[in-house]
């Protein structure tokens, strides 16, 4: 098939567009349709579709990455059996959700609940795994913030093999660079094991190869999450969304801001992307919208960097895209997603050369 990248995308191409297989593409999309937990507001299961669908809008000659996309770009399946779960899960959290928090009664729901986010889990994990020993850099469109577990426990894996064969230094394990509002370090959030606000807890606790955690944008957090924070202080690094304009009020520039937190992090880098990461006029329907926040030239210089810098992406995550809640809504939250998708794809590419 002759492919036009100037032209308009046909109603049956795929992701961006292209005319990829996932056998010929060098850089994979998972979509996680799952949001079981999300406490606040709902809907990023549907993100992965939506994004597709708007990711056909998307020109292909990038401003940062030039036509990165030639190597190959290609989602999988959004799988049903996952947006089944989700949907269960979503049944059995809403009134636990609703209440509060879970009750002594609840002890059935939540083990069914949290039955779901393994499997979950264990799917996102899987294909990553799959991915990564095919050659491919793999990326994740969930779905709620829960969603990544199962990735970044993959790819720290993977940091840990090239670790074992020499190509990687054992000791600087994989670093996440974590882009949000919320610092996500909560206990069992709402007694959700894998709650959407317990991934970064889940991940410190559960993953040791995970040496560095370098959270941007984050301007809402608990007591316990700061307590969490500030008692690992090797591991954790926080640049809140404030203290950020407070050093650029300062004088220095955001370029610089950008170089001195991708300094922060090891050579092997998972990047973690909460939609909410940025100004909630660019994510008006995400689940949990904070006033604030990064613009998108922000966010987009954020991963330049990461890609001028000499590390190397190893997987990556955009999550907690939702669509409007009706059908006569334009597609904004969708339409920004995609282009964040976009420029992920691309700087993780310009990390992992042909």
């Amino acid at each position: 098939m002759k492919f036009d990248p100037n032209a308009a995308a046909s109603p049956d191409s795929g992701l961006f567009g292209l005319p990829f297989t996932v056998d010929e593409a060098a850089l994979v999309v998972v979509p996680a349709p799952f949001d079981a937990t999300t406490s606040y507001g709902g809907g990023a299961s549907a993100g992965p579709a939506a994004v597709l669908e708007a990711s056909k809008q998307v020109d292909l000659f990038d401003h940062h990455f030039g036509n990165f996309y030639e190597r190959g770009l290609a989602m999988l399946a959004i799988p049903e059996s996952i947006a089944d779960l989700s949907r269960q899960a979503r049944t059995l959290a809403a009134p636990i959700i609703e209440a509060g928090g879970a009750a002594e009664s609840d002890h059935a729901a939540l083990r069914k609940i949290n039955d779901a986010c393994r499997a979950c889990n264990e799917y996102t994990h899987d294909e990553f795994t799959r991915l990564l020993r095919a050659g491919k850099v793999p990326g994740l469109l969930g779905g709620d913030h829960s969603t990544p577990y199962g990735a970044i426990r993959a790819c720290a894996e993977h940091v840990e093999h090239l670790a074992r064969h020499g190509s990687v230094r054992a000791e600087e394990g994989l670093g996440i660079l974590h882009l949000d509002a919320h610092l996500d370090l909560r206990k069992h959030f709402e007694g959700f094991h894998f709650s959407h606000a317990s991934i970064m807890r889940n991940v410190l606790d559960d993953v040791p190869a995970v040496s560095r955690l370098v959270s941007v944008g984050i301007r809402d957090y608990c007591q316990e999450e700061a307590e969490y924070a500030a008692s690992h202080p090797d591991r954790i690094k926080v640049r809140f969304d404030y203290d950020l304009e407070q050093i650029q009020w300062a004088g220095t520039s955001w370029p610089e801001l950008c170089a001195m937190i991708v300094g922060e992090l090891p050579p092997m880098v998972y990047v973690s992307f909460d939609i909410d990461a940025l100004n909630p006029a660019l994510c008006p329907h995400t689940g949990t919208p904070v006033p604030g926040g990064l613009s998108f030239n922000q966010a987009v210089a954020m991963l330049v960097a990461l890609s001028e810098s000499g590390r190397r992406i190893v997987g990556f995550d955009l999550n907690e895209v939702c669509p409007g809640p009706s059908a006569e809504e334009p597609e904004w939250d969708a339409n920004v997603g995609a282009r964040i998708l976009f420029k992920l794809c691309g700087a993780a590419l310009a990390t992992n050369p042909a």
